[in-house]
């Protein structure tokens, strides 16, 4: 077709946003260009983009339907996503015979290749700009497919993924035109003609890049990736979770769209749904045309696709341990209500959820006096029940559990210690099929081998170990071995001891493990914000990449260097 969007067009309205990412990526101020509030959508909002009710109308109109994307290859439909409030989604998405899509998507990487750095970048950019403007359609989808809560789907699912996406684009245009498209050697030769060349570089794609995407944060841990890839010039072939599938097949049908009225072969972007117990994944990930792949998930899988997709460049966040070391404190009420959100936030069901709470045996120094261990366990034990004493407030924060696999760990785990503070099953009023709990605290010894082969393995959701040690320095021993054996993508810490917060900083630094300082207010250890704070480190073994640097994005393209003679 002829295109709709025209290069002007795109820099007119998206290089302005480009600009301000770059810079914001390299001052690490707040920034965000994805509105957070839901009144900011619809009629008084963002021009174009789906108010409240338009957007849970567009969800439900894709309830019992077939999720048509017109793409090359498909020979049949799957489905089965159950909401884990409940209802079944009934929607069918393509399966597609790899043999057929992936000669299809490498067609269009000529004349995506040719469109240069800065062309690819403002595409991504109208992308991410008509995803956000459906911002409210995707929440649903992603409440219904992660468990996550409504508001906590709208955030992190829409402006803060968004976010995420968007600061791939702006790594991955930083690194590109660092080499100029052109240059004009001339090398002196005394008396002789000097020696002339006219060189051009141009930055050319790895190959396919293949997108596993999670269950529990299908589009804030899949946007990276795809558009990562897309930027530098690659091809990207999405492959869902099976119980994730909507959130991602909206965001490769709007990719689909923008490019084809851009002038580009839609293809550059698929969508691999699967049958049950397929395993497409595996597949797809040795296959040769696939030279990227990025992956959230179990570390066993991780460690797979490290090991057997050796004809890729494979990004992946797997498991690790969080932990949360507690020397002493200037804001007891403070800390303790911190951790309490912290632990509770969607049922533990995030990657950066601490799980282990490191507290010394002889109690810590507080501003309320000194507490005892079985003290700080008890009081934060409190917190956590008075935060979720009500029903209709502890589903806002919980969600629902995402799959019966967190329900059976967090069952099993008052068989791993004392435990503190029990779950509770929480009634949710408007999806009475939820299966909604709050966290359970166990109380383990940091000196028993038993009890740490409980703490020292991930014990994904609302599970939290208050670990009894000897000391700080026994703390800080343990922090150090967990970090170094299990991974962590956060770790945080509280002390009014200069001498300890330097020690906490060389553990982390040694061990490449982000940390957080003495959260006692509206910022908690397992939040991370695009543009300024990085989401893993990469070097430790939760995760081998960062969200998001530069290793994240270098990677992903060469630059092809043509001389000619001048």
């Amino acid at each position: 077709m002829a295109s709709a969007l025209t290069p002007q067009q795109l820099s007119e309205t998206h290089r302005p946003t480009l600009d301000q990412a770059l810079d914001v990526i390299s001052t690490r101020a707040y920034w965000s260009p994805h509105p957070e509030h839901p009144k900011a959508y619809g009629e008084g909002g963002a021009p174009g983009s789906l108010g409240a009710a338009e957007g849970k109308a567009a969800f439900d109109a894709l309830l019992g339907t077939r999720f048509d994307l017109g793409q090359p290859g498909t020979d049949g439909w799957v489905g089965g996503e159950v909401s884990p409030y409940g209802p079944e989604l009934g929607i069918e998405y393509p399966h597609v015979d790899p043999d057929v899509l992936l000669p299809a998507m490498k067609a269009g990487t000529a004349a995506w290749r040719a469109a240069g750095p800065e062309v690819r970048a403002l595409v991504c950019l109208e992308i991410l700009s008509r995803i956000s403007a459906r911002t409210h359609e995707l929440a649903h989808a992603v409440m219904h497919t992660s468990g996550q809560a409504f508001m906590m789907a709208f955030q992190a699912g829409g402006p803060h993924a968004q976010d995420r996406g968007l600061e791939a684009v702006a790594y991955a245009y930083r690194e590109q035109v660092r080499t100029p498209e052109t240059a004009d050697w001339s090398k002196p030769q005394g008396k002789r003609d000097p020696l002339k060349l006219h060189k051009s570089f141009i930055t050319s794609g790895r190959g396919v890049a293949l997108v596993i995407g999670c269950n529990t944060f299908p589009t804030w841990n899949g946007y990276p990736g795809v558009f990562a890839s897309l930027a530098t010039g690659n091809p990207v072939l999405v492959k869902p979770h099976p119980r994730a599938v909507l959130p991602l097949a909206l965001t490769v049908s709007i990719a689909r769209e923008v490019l084809d009225e851009a002038g580009f072969d839609p293809n550059l972007v698929a969508l691999a749904a699967e049958r049950p117990g397929e395993g497409i994944a595996k597949t797809l990930a040795v296959r040769p045309e696939v030279r990227i792949i990025d992956y959230t998930g179990s570390t066993a899988f991780g460690v797979w696709l490290e090991e057997n997709a050796r004809q890729a460049q494979v990004y992946t966040e797997k498991a690790g341990v969080n932990t949360i070391v507690v020397d002493s404190t200037d804001d007891y009420r403070g800390m303790l209500s911190n951790l309490a959100f912290s632990l509770s936030l969607y049922s533990g069901q995030m990657c950066t959820t601490p799980q282990n709470l490191l507290i010394p045996r002889d109690g810590i120094a507080t501003d309320d006096g000194a507490k005892s261990y079985d003290d700080v366990v008890a009081d934060l034990s409190a917190a956590v029940t008075g935060l979720l004493g009500d029903d209709a407030r502890a589903s806002a924060l919980l969600g629902a559990l995402v799959n019966p696999d967190v329900r059976a760990r967090l069952e099993a785990a008052g068989e791993l210690g004392e435990v503190a503070l029990p779950s509770r099953t929480v009634a949710n009023a408007e999806f009475p099929d939820a299966v909604v709990r709050t966290p359970v605290v166990v109380k383990l010894d940091g000196t028993k081998p038993d009890d740490g082969a409980a703490y020292l393995s991930e014990c994904f959701g609302p599970v939290s170990f208050a670990v009894a040690v000897e000391s700080t320095s026994a703390a800080l021993d343990l922090l150090r071995r967990t970090i170094r054996e299990q991974g962590a993508m956060t770790v945080g810490a509280y002390t009014t001891s200069p001498e300890v917060e330097r020690a906490i900083e060389d553990v982390c630094l040694d061990e490449s493990a982000q940390l957080s300082l003495n959260l006692t207010g509206g910022v908690y250890v397992n939040q991370t914000a695009a543009f300024s704070d990085f989401h893993g480190s990469g070097g430790n073994p939760a995760a081998n990449a960062a969200l998001c640097d530069a290793a994240f994005v270098a990677n992903r393209f060469r630059v092809v260097e043509v001389r000619r003679q001048a």
